[in-house]
């Protein structure tokens, strides 16, 4: 028995029906199109030509979902398969209501040749529609090829399980092309991706899939423009976030555990949280309100913004943006990553992005700088002047160009050359400009800052602040 079989045999397989039925509501799941008559089998194909869709309710709110059946033909994509996921799509944007696919596909079916890459076409036209018009969520469930994964890469979040793979050729054709031995896991298994940023979460099996996808539409709207659903509020698992944050600027932390003293408790879902991890991204809620958290994390790399980061956090950005999700953004860090491998890679490029995003984002916006805002990246991370519609401060905060340490270094240099005692010197007038130019309070006069407040206050202003600005978008209450 070959590992990948031995894994299958261990792993508990859900049917395409069973996939469905834990996603929804118990007993809300009715199948559409479940009995479409394959013209090339000349029977009535299992599982609606290898697909079965339908809809049905996730903590009572509708949705659309569909399963494909690896089980039939390795799940490939022939023409009445492509329509049952496009009925189920067309069905998702009229009623204007998520959706939620099940993927597991050897790609287009090669019996039916351009007729199968014609529905793929038709599919991905209608993801691109939908997008921002209503969350679609892709569930990775074994191995999916070719056209299995542009879809998936075309929807707002891919969740895949252990077991799974997905990329464009298989090791197969990989060996023959390009010479190479690589297994499906090595190719594109979970690990592959939830580094470079093509997979946002990772679960066990099937059943925890539909578990988190069932948690992750608890946040989102039905549709754009809805309002969000609301809970009941929690208490913060932390009294206090400031006791996370070390004084020294340079002592790394979690900021995860600041946050865990901002929201909810329990109610922090980081998304991809293994790429670009000098960034965290992730939706929480904030007295039962759904947000967008994204924050520095000065635990890897100090917390700077970099080409990835800046991608991860643009992207994560504009999806909270389509679907009306404030944004909170926790502040710590020390710039952009300087180097020669920084700037080959686009570096410039990358940071407009994240830029872009936060300028254009129409949704509340609220910022607190925690620790250090410096240069490109203080003004990147939702300052006042980008169009923050809120800018908190802690009191041993500072923001400004860059450090004293290396600013009193240039605007100094001559003094420091000439001094008796560099280091004595250098401490001095790093301390002076500090006090002159980087503080909090000094940001607060010049009305780059709207308030400094004390680090327990954090949960009680940014609820304030969200209420202030957002009642407009509540919705259904989800117990």
């Amino acid at each position: 028995m070959s590992a990948t079989a031995a894994v299958e045999t261990a792993r508990e397989r859900l049917t395409p029906h069973e996939r469905l039925e834990l996603l929804c509501d118990t007993g809300t799941f009715e199948p559409v199109r479940s009995g479409v008559l394959s013209p090339k089998l000349g029977a009535r194909a299992r599982a609606g030509d290898g697909v079965v869709g339908g809809l049905g309710r996730v903590d009572g709110r509708p949705v659309a979902c569909y399963a494909q059946d690896a089980g039939y033909l390795g799940g490939s994509l022939g023409a009445a398969h492509a329509d049952t996921i496009n009925r189920v799509l067309s069905l998702a944007g009229r009623s204007r209501v998520p959706v939620v696919g099940f993927i597991e596909s050897g790609g287009a079916r090669m019996q039916e040749g351009t007729a199968a890459l014609g529905g793929y076409g038709r599919i991905f036209r209608h993801n691109v529609a939908l997008s921002g018009i209503v969350p679609q969520i892709s569930i990775i469930g074994g191995l999916s090829a070719g056209g299995g994964c542009y879809s998936p890469a075309l929807t707002d979040f891919v969740v895949m399980t252990e077991d799974a793979a997905m990329f464009l050729t298989g090791p197969g054709v990989v060996k023959d092309v390009m010479g190479e031995d690589v297994s499906a896991a090595e190719l594109g298994g979970h690990k592959v991706h939830e580094r470079n940023g093509v997979c946002d979460l990772v679960v066990e099996d099937d059943r925890a899939a539909a578990l988190l996808s069932r948690r992750l539409l608890s946040y989102l709207p039905q549709h754009s423009g809805a309002g969000l659903p609301r809970t009941l509020a929690v208490e913060p698992e932390l009294a206090d976030p400031g006791a996370a944050v070390p004084d020294d600027p340079r002592k790394v932390y979690d900021v995860r555990d600041a946050i865990a003293g901002i929201v909810d408790g329990g109610s922090l879902l980081e998304i991809q949280p293994r790429w670009a991890r000098s960034i965290v991204t992730a939706f929480a809620r904030i007295d039962g309100r759904s947000v967008g958290v994204i924050a520095n994390q000065p635990r890897f790399l100090g917390g700077v913004l970099d080409t990835e980061s800046s991608q991860k956090g643009a992207r994560f950005v504009e999806t909270c943006d389509a679907h009306g999700i404030p944004l909170v953004v926790l502040v710590d860090t020390p710039g952009f990553m300087p180097g020669t491998r920084q700037e080959q890679a686009g570096v410039i490029r990358f940071g407009a992005c994240l830029v872009r995003a936060f300028a254009g984002a129409t949704v509340p916006r609220v910022t607190v700088v925690l620790r250090k805002a410096y240069g490109g990246a203080y003004i990147t991370m939702n300052s006042k002047d980008l169009g923050a519609d809120m800018v908190f401060a802690w009191p041993n905060a500072e923001l400004g160009v860059m450090g004293a340490q290396p600013a009193v270094g240039i605007i100094h240099r001559r003094e420091l050359a000439a001094a008796d005692d560099p280091v004595a010197e250098r401490a001095r007038l790093a301390a002076a400009y500090a006090e002159e130019h980087l503080g909090a309070d000094v940001a607060a006069a010049a009305g780059f800052v709207d308030e400094v407040i004390e680090p327990h206050e954090t949960r009680r202003r940014l609820a304030w602040a969200l209420s202030t600005m957002d009642d407009r978008r509540a919705g259904a209450f989800i117990a």
